[in-house]
């Protein structure tokens, strides 16, 4: 059972590290679509927030698998 509910939450974190990342570069292409020119700082954010996500969903992966 205790294998079972690490499965669950590991699927949990990555689920809701998808949405995340998912919703941040949705929202980062609506906001090029607006501004053009600032596209590049846009881009810089977006792929640093991607990345605390990402690390994030890690750190909840790890803690779920080894409880």
């Amino acid at each position: 059972m205790t294998g079972t509910l690490a499965v669950i939450g590991a699927a949990l974190a990555v689920i809701g590290a998808g949405l995340g990342i998912g919703h941040i570069g949705g929202k980062a292409m609506d906001a090029i679509a607006r501004q053009p020119e600032a596209g590049t700082k846009i881009q810089t954010a977006m792929i640093i927030s991607a990345a605390l996500i990402e690390g994030a969903a890690l750190f909840a992966i790890v803690v779920a698998l080894v409880k």
